[in-house]
């Protein structure tokens, strides 16, 4: 069974109270729980949530090192701004999905820009919830 390693950044730890007009009332344990139902007895998932972006560049620093079939990440605001989150994901030798809750391309315009997504090799955007599982989907084989 394929092993994936799932990444989400800051304030996605606060999905359901953190502007529900964008981000729907969901709570992260809700599309955790809703994805991996969704591909039961198909893919083993393994979630890691940091506010912090250091905590972010040494978990997927770890990734390197272990026996993962794609990273999905979603990088929240450090998406706009980590040079340093970027470059880990360089040293990575699978598949990076990033996603995104929300149509980015919707909202300000500081949004547009996504540094990490450069060393990515695919991005979903405004798929809510279902992000998560299309990226993974999209890896299985």
């Amino acid at each position: 069974m394929q092993k994936f390693l799932v990444i989400n950044g800051p304030n996605l730890n606060m999905l359901g109270q953190r502007e529900p007009e964008v981000y729907g009332s969901e709570t992260l344990e809700d599309v955790i729980k809703w994805t991996e139902s969704k591909l039961e007895g198909r893919a083993k998932l393994e979630w890691y949530q940091s506010n912090v972006e250091g905590d972010i560049v040494s978990r997927i620093q770890k990734a390197h090192q272990e026996n993962f079939s794609a990273l999905i990440i979603n990088p929240g605001g450090y998406s706009h701004t980590s040079v340093a989150i970027h470059d880990a994901l360089k040293i990575l030798q699978i598949p990076i999905i990033e996603v995104h809750l929300s149509q980015v391309y919707k909202r300000e315009t500081f949004r547009h820009t996504l540094l990490t997504a450069k060393a990515a090799t695919a991005i979903m955007s405004g798929l809510g919830k279902q992000s998560y599982y299309m990226a993974i989907e999209s890896q299985l084989h």
